[in-house]
């Protein structure tokens, strides 16, 4: 099929520095007094610039909008620990767990049980990142939800912490974790999976705030961070579950890191820009000034999507784009006879291997079969996966698929996800749609209504709460910078 010239005809996405409300509407950043020491770059300690502000950051520093889309995006991680509860890779690290952990004080949200906090943190992360519904950051390709929640949750109920504790401890997370994701770059996605190493150093910086190391003892757990990090692409061509292993190690990397730091146990200073550091080993064009990169004006927390539909992020911009083809068209699966995805390069490294999916998750990764489920039931969340992956009106439509490199769409990416996609019909026509910002995305994001729902229907899906239990989850979740204590939510 040839390749009609695309017409933006979606609405186009606004500047990265818009902060998103509750309520779904953009501010502009408000003009309080940067945080001390956040931009000291002398003799370019990149490094220990960033782990002075994880180590000094308290509530009055960060915006009420940013507050608020912790809060958003605790009670989104939450309910995507419940709902990856009964996931095989979850199960069986459950039972690892229920060896070897400790009586403790910190909930194992699976089962419920109480473990001490490293394995807590470890287990609710990997469940966590199970389903393919946490939040991503587009500029960093970075889940830090998955490697952030667990271990500030659980090292926050070990220490009877208070809500606004764990803000402080979940903003310092992120705020590191897709700074060295963004320094990293796409070179290094190409051959790691993020989440699982800049993960390490975002839990280390969560759990290192908790604990109030001051900045030199934050540094040194960067440094016993980062020496332990990886984490490889391998699995997803054949199907292992590593990818829930590399959040579960990153949670306990980050948390054994910054307790070893609080003990004196030193790392490298220079771990993250130094000759032997993270990014001369992963990255061929890290660039430490990402590090630093509007440190207490910029918060990239707020930039971070949620999904909403229940796959890899990368099958979102290529699959809102059809729907909204669809609708505009007023076209059913039926009329499609072929579909043809402008994307990334990135989507092309991780959703080409997986051609035929064999197994629910690996179908999450098949951008056939998201836009097969899509096209068919106009709609791709979990129910939808586990019943119909296989079906054959999907089957169809996922055969007819193809993807290419799009330069415009490479260009944009990461700052970007668009999606481009053409359609011929099965009467001769041929048809284009894009989509600039993909639902989910900040300047698209789901509304708090839409968040609750979310959540209930995560919460049914693997039977991990109650409707009651978790509507008092969630006006916790909306009142937790005020909460005194984080210890109990379904034990």
């Amino acid at each position: 099929m040839a390749r009609p010239k695309a017409q933006r005809w979606l609405r186009p996405m606004p500047h990265p520095s818009q902060v998103p409300s509750p309520d779904g509407t953009l501010h502009r950043p408000l003009s309080r007094p940067r945080h001390s020491d956040m931009t000291t770059t002398a003799s370019n300690d990149f490094g220990a610039a960033l782990a002075s502000f994880a180590a000094t950051l308290t509530c009055e520093h960060i915006p009420d909008p940013v507050l608020r889309r912790a809060e958003d995006l605790f009670l989104d991680w939450f309910a995507c620990t419940l709902a990856g509860r009964t996931g095989e890779p979850i199960r069986i690290l459950e039972g690892w767990v229920e060896r070897h952990a400790r009586s403790g004080d910190a909930e194992l949200l699976t089962s419920r049980r109480r473990v001490d906090a490293l394995f807590a943190a470890m287990l609710n992360s990997a469940a966590s990142h199970m389903v393919e519904q946490d939040d991503v950051h587009n500029g960093s390709v970075f889940h830090a939800a998955a490697v952030v929640f667990g271990p500030a949750l659980a090292l926050a109920q070990a220490r009877n912490a208070s809500g606004a504790q764990l803000l402080e401890a979940i903003v310092a997370g992120y705020e590191v974790g897709v700074r060295v994701g963004e320094y990293l770059g796409r070179a290094h996605y190409k051959r790691f999976h993020t989440t699982a190493t800049a993960g390490c150093l975002a839990a280390a910086a969560a759990t290192g705030r908790l604990l109030n190391l001051d900045p030199e003892r934050m540094l040194w757990a960067f440094g016993s961070a980062a020496t332990q990090a990886g984490g490889i692409w391998e699995y997803l061509r054949e199907g292992a579950h590593s990818k829930q292993l590399h959040c579960a190690h990153a949670a306990a990397a980050g948390i054994t890191a910054a307790e070893l730091a609080a003990d004196g146990f030193t790392g490298a200073t220079r771990a993250l820009e130094g000759a032997g550091g993270m990014g001369a080993a992963m990255s061929e064009h890290a660039d430490p000034a990402r590090l630093v990169d509007g440190l207490g004006s910029r918060w990239t927390l707020a930039e971070s999507s949620f999904k909403f539909h229940a796959s890899c992020r990368h099958t979102h911009p290529a699959g809102d784009a059809l729907l909204a083809l669809m609708q505009r068209e007023r076209l059913t699966h039926e009329d499609i006879a072929d579909v043809l995805c402008g994307v990334h390069q990135s989507a092309l490294d991780v959703l080409s291997p997986i051609v035929e999916p064999k197994s629910v998750h690996q179908s999450k990764f098949s951008m056939g079969t998201v836009l097969g489920l899509l096209a068919v039931y106009g709609r791709a969340q979990l129910p939808d996966f586990e019943q119909h992956y296989l079906e054959p009106r999907v089957v169809a439509l996922r055969n007819k698929v193809r993807m290419q490199l799009d330069p415009e769409v490479d260009a944009a990416y990461p700052a970007r996800w668009i999606g481009k996609v053409w359609v011929r019909t099965v009467d001769g026509r041929s048809l284009e749609a894009r989509m600039d910002e993909p639902k989910g995305d900040p300047g698209n994001t789901l509304s708090r209504a839409e968040l609750e729902d979310k959540a209930q229907r995560l919460a049914v899906f693997a039977d991990g709460a109650s409707p009651a239990e978790m509507r008092s989850v969630i006006a916790r979740a909306w009142n937790l910078q005020h909460e005194t204590t984080v210890r109990d939510w379904l034990s």
